[in-house]
């Protein structure tokens, strides 16, 4: 594999207001539509402020410990590997290969997103809310997508010597 030249989106991210962290931004970047950005931190803030809430009648983490719980919910649904199509001789293999830090952090990203936008029927802000809420209990749509690629894999291993 050849390594991409850095895109400026990089150097350029900057912190969100709130919490100041970059993975906030990116997420945040992630789930805008149409270059909406003040709505896709209105909803993010929202969820935020719902799993506070939520986790606050359970004795959950306090001031400044809702950023941890999005960290670790990001962190426990980034996969360890994945699986790419790879042609050797005619045939094609699904062959398992280990997952970039980076794109580890994007692909998690866009299951939690893709998760929430899956469910019908309630806002935006309330259904990120539950899937991030879920992926740091270790489950949800987002934990079983990792918990698939994660199968397919492993079933694969058979061809992991065709990786280069």
């Amino acid at each position: 594999m050849t390594m991409r030249k850095p895109t400026a989106s990089r150097s350029q991210l900057r912190p969100d207001a709130r919490f100041n962290s970059r993975l906030v931004s990116k997420f945040v970047n992630c789930m805008m539509w149409d270059g909406k950005k003040t709505t896709a931190i209105r909803i993010f803030y929202r969820a935020m402020d719902e799993m506070e809430r939520r986790l606050s009648t359970r004795g959950g983490p306090g001031e400044g410990g809702i950023l941890e719980v999005f960290l670790q919910a990001v962190d426990n649904v980034k996969p360890a590997v994945e699986i790419q199509s790879k042609r050797v001789g005619g045939a094609t293999y699904q062959v398992p290969v280990r997952v970039s830090t980076e794109r580890q952090q994007a692909l998690a990203i866009r299951w939690i997103i893709q998760a929430a936008r899956g469910k019908k029927g309630r806002p935006m802000h309330l259904k990120l809310a539950d899937e991030l809420l879920a992926a740091y209990r270790r489950e949800g749509e987002a934990m079983t997508k990792r918990e698939n690629v994660h199968r397919m894999a492993d079933a694969n291993k058979a061809f992991a010597h065709f990786a280069h």
